[in-house]
């Protein structure tokens, strides 16, 4: 393409995105004035206020004017003066007599809302009763001044009246402020708020009742619009009941327009039930709706003027902006709209949420880069810390004297050598009784006793002083690792939180089809995951359906057909109702699993042992084992080992790193005490997608694997917890098969054997010459041996724990059925 032509096109699409620009800001300034005009200066309480002061039912009953005045002096009382003029004037163009029970109507109201106030402010309930003394006082008054005497029928047609008031004020209290409040965001409507919504538009069309064009209902055109609209935004459901409800206040405004009900109700029905045809279908059942209840109450009248007043209401409902169908279609439950608008509102909450949790996580990494930068000490070694205490000497004893430079600059080393002898032999305890060394080193210098005094008073506190700052050192190394586990958990969390569910509908629909083609009951199906190996699904059954265990023997191996892998029912919760529905859980089945066995005794059989001993699914696929020995036996060794199996299991499941998790054990331990207690841990975490295990040892005995005649021994070299507040964890890795034993053991049962020097050579004969293959049976037999070789007495407390690693084999086989796989 030419330069000039390339520039022609460039200049053309940038002149089309100006003109989309200032359309769209155009747009949006019409829209804003629009709104102005309509909520911030009252039009549309002007407007409302004027055709509810014309509107009545059976001819002579006026029950709207005056809750709606109510309405809008309760929630809206800057407009009240407004909605006064409005209500005058529209009753006005009907009568003086209309006009004159509005404004009775609305002056009583204030007689009584001196009394009322008081009240109305904390209560609003109390509001429908005001308008209720307040109509039927203004209505026998207006008889009664008009025909100067009161009957029976005039006091119950006002009683009729009152309640009538009664009961749209408590209506029109939640209708009002939809119409004339303008939010930023509003919560979907409720049903009740859809019906009185319903009724109030109903109302306010009542007030349309003589007006014509061209011979066309007004009236007529409108109520079908409204239909129109509630059919097109929320389906057939509530187009129909939109059409029972404004039928049913159009007839009892005009008896002649009683099979309106029935007209409106069918039109908004067929209209909802063609939505799919976009407004073009919604029309099309108005337009059947219409011809076929007019053919059907009067096969003679002229069906010209109904088409005709449908198809008015059709070309205004297909002229209206879609913008205001779509922000109409976002308050109404259940609409595709509404979803979308949740959806979006619900991912803003998981975004801001999933923000705060990493801004949190970048917090704890700072406070981690702080703790081991910011302030750091830098480790010494033993020559540094010489020249650093020789330095502080000197500036004590050696600045102030006459023959520094001669020590310092013509004999430097000489000088340098007889000071690190004096730290050396105070270190040691030998400088007094060294009597050589004083005279050599009094010859050399002035201040020789001085030099050896300062040495000596300070050379304790220069120690002391590098060990506070190690440790000092080590802390915030520790609390440095620390922090940083805690930021990586929640920034992994705010990672998980930013997956959404995804859009399994089809699969959904599939699984659904295959299961109820075997003639398999379902309700409904949820598919969050699909992935290979994390398969998670939940159905509603039938109770009756699943009390024989359908979902087990049945469902699983169909659903484990149609995924391609082994799926197991994870969870079930059944419905208290005989006839209820369950809900069940599927999942993915581990491809390893791990059975256990324990064996236990306190030292002397006594019922307190101070091993403790715990396993434990941390999610994820794993599996842990874990055996603690606090120090000694009784209660307190009991309470120590238990304690850290505690913070341990808490801690993993978090799901900090188990190297971290150990180090933030051992420095809890080591500061809730000064005590001299300490605690052994034996850990093994197996992971069940492949038989992996990791084996942290922290001043425990060894472990063992027995896989066939084979013993392969595991051990560690780590310290108790307790005994230094930092060290290093080292985690042993092992590759375990089907059908391998893991063995783990206290101290009690390695060393327990009577007159054994070789206790390894001891345990891996025993575990060897085992012939059964399971776990529990294998923990009592070592438990036993070890007891027998010394004489049926425990001299200590003894842990065993035995867990055998097996190919996870599913209860049921797969049922084959005839179904595509699910992608």
């Amino acid at each position: 393409m030419p330069r000039t032509e390339k520039r022609t096109v460039e200049a053309g699409i940038l002149a089309m995105n100006r003109g989309q620009a200032n359309l769209s800001n155009w747009t949006s300034k019409i829209r804003s004035v629009i709104e102005s005009v309509f909520f911030r200066w009252g039009f549309v309480i002007v407007l409302i206020g004027f055709l509810l002061g014309r509107a009545y039912i059976l001819s002579n009953i006026l029950p709207f004017a005056l809750p709606f005045f109510a309405a809008v002096y309760v929630m809206k009382r800057e407009k009240t003066a407004l909605a006064f003029l409005a209500l005058i004037g529209g009753a006005l163009t009907v009568s003086l007599e209309n006009t004159a029970f509005t404004f009775a109507s609305i002056f009583m109201f204030f007689v009584y809302n001196l009394f009322f106030a008081r009240f109305t402010k904390k209560i609003i309930g109390l509001v429908p009763f005001q308008v209720f003394l307040s109509a039927l006082t203004a209505h026998l008054i207006v008889v009664y001044f008009t025909e100067q005497s009161l009957v029976l029928y005039d006091v119950f047609i006002s009683t009729i009246e009152a309640g009538l008031s009664f009961v749209l004020t408590m209506i029109f209290l939640q209708s009002v402020p939809l119409l004339t409040e303008r939010k930023g965001k509003q919560q979907p409507l409720e049903t009740e708020e859809i019906v009185c919504l319903i009724i109030l538009l109903a109302s306010v069309l009542t007030g349309t009742t003589d007006w014509y064009i061209y011979g066309l209902s007004v009236q007529h055109i409108f109520t079908r619009y409204l239909v129109l609209i509630s059919a097109f935004t929320a389906g057939a459901a509530i187009g129909s009941t939109v059409g029972v409800v404004t039928g049913l206040i159009l007839s009892l405004a005009n008896v002649a327009s009683l099979y309106q009900l029935s007209l409106l109700a069918f039109s908004g029905l067929l209209g909802g039930m063609l939505k799919e045809g976009k407004r073009i279908g919604v029309g099309l059942g108005l337009l059947i709706g219409t011809s076929l209840i007019t053919l059907y109450v009067d096969k003679q009248a002229d069906i010209a003027i109904t088409l005709l007043e449908s198809v008015a209401a059709i070309g205004i409902f297909l002229f209206t902006p879609k913008f205001l169908l779509d922000k109409l279609a976002r308050f109404v439950p259940g609409t595709v709209e509404n979803s979308a608008d949740q959806q979006q509102y619900l991912r803003k909450m998981r975004d801001v949420t999933s923000q705060k949790i990493a801004r949190f996580a970048n917090v704890f990494q700072a406070l981690s880069n702080s703790f081991s930068t910011y302030g750091y000490v830098q480790e010494m070694d033993k020559e540094e810390q010489i020249d650093l205490f020789l330095e502080h000497v000197t500036k004590k004893t050696c600045n102030n004297c006459f023959k520094k430079d001669q020590c310092w600059s013509v004999k430097p080393e000489q000088t340098y050598e007889y000071m690190k002898e004096i730290m050396a032999q105070t270190e040691e305890g030998t400088l007094a009784r060294n009597r050589k060394f004083h005279k050599e080193w009094s010859k050399h210098c002035m201040r020789a006793s001085q030099v050896m005094d300062v040495v000596d008073r300070d050379l304790m506190h220069f120690y002391n002083d590098q060990e506070m700052r190690r440790q000092m050192r080590e802390n915030r190394r520790l609390v440095a690792e620390q922090l940083q586990g805690v930021s990586k958990v929640m920034e992994n969390f705010a990672k998980e939180i930013q997956r959404e569910k995804e859009n399994h509908q089809v699969q959904e629909e599939q699984i659904i089809e295959s299961l109820r083609s075997f003639g398999v009951e379902i309700g409904n199906v949820d598919i969050y995951c699909l992935d290979q190996g994390n398969v998670d699904i939940e159905m509603t059954i039938p109770n009756v359906s699943n009390e024989r265990g359908e979902c087990e023997k049945l469902i699983a191996p169909m659903l484990s057909d149609i995924l391609k892998e082994t799926v197991f029912v994870v969870r079930e919760e059944r419905s208290p109702y005989p006839h209820g529905m369950s809900t069940v859980s599927f999942g993915s089945a581990k491809t390893f699993s791990v059975d256990t066995g324990i064996a236990t005794a306190a030292m002397g059989g006594g019922l307190l042992s101070g091993d403790s001993y715990s396993t434990m699914e941390l999610g994820a696929g794993k599996y842990a084992l874990a055996i603690s020995d606090g120090m000694g036996n009784g209660e307190r060794a009991h309470m120590e080992s238990k304690e850290t199996l505690k913070l341990l299991q808490k801690i993993l499941q978090s799901g900090i790193q188990e190297t971290i998790a150990i180090k933030a054990i051992n420095s809890i331990l080591s500061l809730r005490t000064t005590e001299e207690i300490f605690t052994t841990l034996d850990l093994a975490m197996v992971d069940l997608r492949d038989a992996t295990a990791k084996f942290i040892k922290v001043g425990s005995t060894p472990s063992f694997v027995k896989r066939g005649d084979r013993v392969i021994k595991v051990e560690g070299s780590n310290l108790p917890i307790g005994i230094i507040e930092d060290f290093e964890v080292d985690v042993i890795s092992e590759q375990l098969k089907s059908g391998d034993l893991l063995i783990m053991m206290s101290d009690g049962i390695f060393e327990g054997p009577k007159h054994v020097e070789n206790h390894d050579a001891w345990m891996k004969r025993k575990i060897k010459e085992i012939q059964t293959q399971d776990p529990q049976e294998i923990a009592d037999i070592l438990i036993e041996e070890v007891i027998r070789s010394r004489g049926g007495f425990i001299e200590d407390d003894m842990t065993v724990v035995v867990a055998k690693i097996e190919k996870n084999m599913p209860k049921w086989a797969t049922i084959p059925i005839a179904s595509k796989q699910i992608q």
